[in-house]
């Protein structure tokens, strides 16, 4: 079975925010210890069951705020045409509009079918994402390129605010696998879908290693700091106490042989990470 259902045991963690008392961060460490990587061009079957190359790029990317558009809309001058296979539909049409469904959302303008800065199959500059073969090019991290939801992906951050027995309260920032319900009803009308997918889990590398970058974008270093910490404290317990379902059978083991990690790109072959 490729992609195992999204209801399972889960071990999650809570510790206080080192830079903030008042914020708790509860981690789901199933998540973050598995071996799930990015297989954009390595086995990914996108989100669209006929159009297997956009990866997840088939609905564009919504935008979290307008802060987040305006980012990528600054960034999008920075992009020429050898990174950028549709930087003239672009620069020309606008790279953002109104979500047809929800006129108060935005997210990026589709062109054919796709996220206009998704480099389509054959493009000599590099296939996929734009943004992130333009931070790949010039040394920057991806996060620092793409829009929020797109290097967030599939880390899932929300907020909650708890109250105590004592009525004091505190915010809960929880980081989570971002399974086919954080999509909202639509999630489950995916065709492919890799966070639980067991094809997708061959990285060489645990979640919160390989994301690490993004990771310290959402918590902070010394948040990250404490997560990385328990994290691989809870790597050394054998056997592992309620692995993710998709790993492999040994999850602290090697990758699979022949499979790269979402860090390991060589360029310009396909870019990984729609």
């Amino acid at each position: 079975m490729p992609e195992v259902p999204p209801d399972f045991p889960r071990l999650f963690a809570e510790f206080a925010d080192p830079s903030d008392p008042d914020q708790v961060f509860r981690v789901d460490l199933t998540w973050l210890t598995s071996r799930w990587t990015c297989i954009f061009g390595s086995g990914c079957r996108g989100i669209v069951a006929d159009r297997p190359d956009d990866g997840c790029c088939s609905h564009g990317a919504h935008f979290s705020d307008a802060a987040d558009e305006r980012h990528i809309t600054g960034r999008t001058r920075e992009l020429g045409p050898e990174v950028w296979q549709l930087r003239g539909e672009g620069l020309a049409g606008g790279i953002a509009e109104a979500v047809p469904d929800d006129p108060d959302a935005r997210r990026t303008r589709l062109v054919d079918g796709a996220c206009v800065f998704l480099n389509r199959r054959g493009f000599a500059g590099g296939e996929g994402c734009a943004l992130h073969l333009y931070a790949l090019r010039t040394g920057v991290e991806p996060w620092t390129t793409k829009p929020e939801v797109c290097w967030q992906l599939p880390v899932r951050r929300t907020y909650e605010t708890v109250t105590r027995a004592d009525d004091s309260t505190y915010l809960q920032v929880n980081l989570e696998e971002y399974d086919r319900r954080g999509w909202g009803v639509g999630g489950a009308d995916l065709d492919w879908y890799c966070s639980g997918n067991t094809e997708a889990h061959v990285g060489s590398r645990a979640v919160f290693e390989s994301m690490a970058p993004e990771l310290t974008e959402l918590m902070g270093p010394a948040g990250y700091g404490e997560l990385a910490r328990i994290c691989r404290d809870h790597l050394t317990r054998t056997p592992l106490l309620l692995p993710h379902p998709a790993d492999p059978a040994h999850p602290a083991g090697p990758a699979p042989s022949g499979r790269a990690s979402r860090r390991t790109v060589d360029l310009p072959g396909p870019v990984r990470r729609g």
